[in-house]
Parts: structure tokens; sequence; C-alpha cells
């Protein structure tokens, strides 16, 4: 019989801080670099993929290797378009139920050694070990040490790469390859952390959704050039047409606006709009998958083209009553909504314009 000494109530440590909103809905925010841990294979595969899009910038071009026949490269990222004949650093990205350990690489190593020894590629620059699990403390402090990398290796090979290489011949570590072994830069062996690989996904189009957290914040929009780029010229020219066709008079340019005062106002306000949507398909282009912006516009369109297509008294009449039902356009299920204001939802009409998706005076489709 348990004693009463013996039984404790339970008191929870009391919070430090007052619980969010979020909080109660969702439950306390799983750090990123456990919720790598608990991807499964599928979703380490796509996480991969979604990181190295961070890595376009540092190479010339990115590429994944997979399936038999890898030559033991996962992810190369080349300096220049020669390929595996110029310079290229190699990425190795496991998935193990464990932090990586030295006998889980020792056939990776193994099998860059005799590509490289047998002209399948130049050695790589740099060769980078990631693990889902992380990079346990054994292999981190043998990769830190390039002698008793080698060493280690050497003692390995017959165990684990010998056969394993090649399923055509047994790999053996004497003669030429034992030469070419002695002389091989061990330090370009090295590792990544799931911190420096989150770190290098926060920079890809792919972060929010994966990890949540909301969207970064938007820099400000761009402002109009005092003589309209190229791209604006189809709207331009849609706007200076709704103009003639509420004037009565055929509108040339934006010059010939100056003594109509009010629409030389709107003529401007109509392009910061479209500047405001321009700067959010940017925005979109670095923080969310492709077709997200895309997708945005179709809301809208869907939202204004009743309005537009309606009787109107003249095509300003049909612009303005557009472009004011699209500032009335809910968007809560697009990604981009938080981020999105007024301007953008009228912008995008000008963007649509563009395409000739809205048309605002007749005869004009």
């Amino acid at each position: 019989m348990i004693a009463d000494v013996d039984l404790k109530e339970i008191r929870p440590n009391i919070p430090t801080s007052s619980a969010s909103v979020e909080h109660v809905q969702n439950g306390v925010p799983i750090p990123k670099p456990a919720r790598v841990q608990i991807f499964s294979p599928d979703e380490w595969e796509a996480f991969v993929e979604e990181w190295a899009v961070s890595l376009e910038g540092t190479y010339v071009k990115v590429r994944r290797f997979g399936g038999a026949g890898d030559l033991g490269v996962d992810i190369a990222g080349f300096f220049t378009n020669d390929g595996f004949m110029g310079a290229w650093h190699n990425y190795q990205c496991k998935r193990y139920e464990h932090p990586l350990r030295p006998s889980d690489v020792w056939i990776e190593i193994g099998k860059i050694i005799y590509y490289s020894h047998v002209g399948k590629y130049d050695p790589p620059k740099k060769h980078y070990f990631v693990c889902s699990k992380g990079i346990g403390t054994s292999l981190e402090q043998l990769l830190n040490n390039s002698g008793d990398l080698k060493n280690k290796v050497a003692e390995n090979w017959e165990k684990h790469c010998q056969k394993d290489i090649t399923k055509t011949t047994d790999v053996i570590l004497s003669g030429d390859l034992e030469s070419f072994f002695d002389n091989f830069d061990f330090s370009i062996f090295s590792s990544k952390s799931l911190v420096e690989l989150i770190d290098g996904h926060s920079r890809t189009c792919h972060h929010a959704v994966r990890f949540g957290g909301g969207l970064p914040p938007r820099p400000v929009s761009s402002v109009p050039p005092e003589a309209p780029d190229y791209q604006e010229s189809r709207y331009i020219r849609q706007i200076l047409d709704a103009y003639s066709d509420h004037l009565g008079i055929t509108v040339t340019d934006a010059a010939a606006l100056e003594s109509h005062i009010n629409l030389k106002r709107d003529y401007l306000r109509q392009r910061e709009r479209f500047y405001h949507a321009e700067s959010l398909r940017n925005f979109a282009r670095d923080t969310v998958p492709e077709g997200t912006f895309e997708t945005l516009q179709d809301e809208i369109y869907h939202g204004v083209v009743d309005i537009c297509e309606r009787n109107h008294a003249n095509g300003f009449e049909r612009m303005s009553a557009t472009i004011i039902q699209a500032a009335q356009v809910a968007m809560l299920s697009n990604p981009l909504a938080s981020s999105t204001k007024t301007q953008d939802r009228q912008g995008i009409c000008h963007q649509l314009a563009n395409d000739d998706r809205l048309i605002w005076v007749s005869g004009h489709e």
C-alpha cells in the first residue's frame, strides 16, 4: 500500500508568458530543426528539392541526381558550364533514423574517390554530408581531421567499399587507385547542419508553406518612373482609350491630360496601382510557390469581370467601377492575403488589362 507521503499534488509549472491565440489553436510551435527530423521520406525529399533552389545564386547551375548509377552524386552545384570537368560541389543528403555515423559514409567517400580516379568527373572542390537527423559527433570529428578521416577510410575500404562501389567488379585499393587515394585531398569532405539547410531554405519561395510562421515583411512598392516602361504599353493604351471614350475626343498620350486635371490625377493613381501589383508579383516570386500570384490574379478577375462586362456609360465608367469592385474582393484563402493591399487588388486590374483579360472600351477585344 502506498503511503500518503508518497503522493504529490500535480502542479504544472506556471507559464512565464501568456498564451497566444495561435498557441491555443495550433499548440506550441515545433522548432524547425525538430520538424525536419520528423519529415516522412517524401517530405524529406521534397524539402531537399526546395532547399536546392537556394543554391542557384551560388552556382552557374544546380542539378539533382538519384537512383542507380548516380556515381555518388546527389545534388551538384557547378561553378562553370564545364559541369563535372570544372569546379563543382557535391551535397549528399541522407535520411536515416539516427544521426549520420562514420559507417554510413565510407561507401559514399569511396565512390567519390573511385569515380574521380576512373575519370567520370573531376573531384569536387567540396563534398557536404547532410542528414535529416543531423551529423553524429564521431563523424563530425573525423570530418574536421582529414588525416584521421583518410586513415579510417583506408581501414574500412575492404569491408564497406570493395564490393559495393560497383556491382560489376571488386574495387581493390591497390596499384594506381591506391596512389590516387594517397594523394587525394580528404579535406573536401565536410558537413552541413540542419540549421544551415533551414537557413538556405528560408531564402526560397517554399519556406512559408513548409514551416508556417507567416510571410516576411514586404518591401516598399516601387514608384512609377516618369516615362512609362515598355511593360506598361497595353494597359496605358487602354486607360487612354477609356479617357477618350469619356471625353469624346482622342487622347493620344498622357501629355494630352494636362488640361483635364482630374483625369491626370486618375492616370497617376492607376500607374501607382499597377506598380503596387508588380511589386507584389516580385514579392510572391521570392516567398510563395510558383503559381500563387497567378491564382490571386484569377481571384481578382472572377471578382470583377461581371462588373466590367455590364453596360456602362463609357470606358472610363467601366474602368472605375471595375477598380472599385476589385478593392472589395476577399482573398482569405490565398497565401498572399496577409501581404496584399487595396492598391494591389486595383493594380491587378491593370495587369489583367495588359493581357486583354479586362477591356475598358468595346471594340478592343
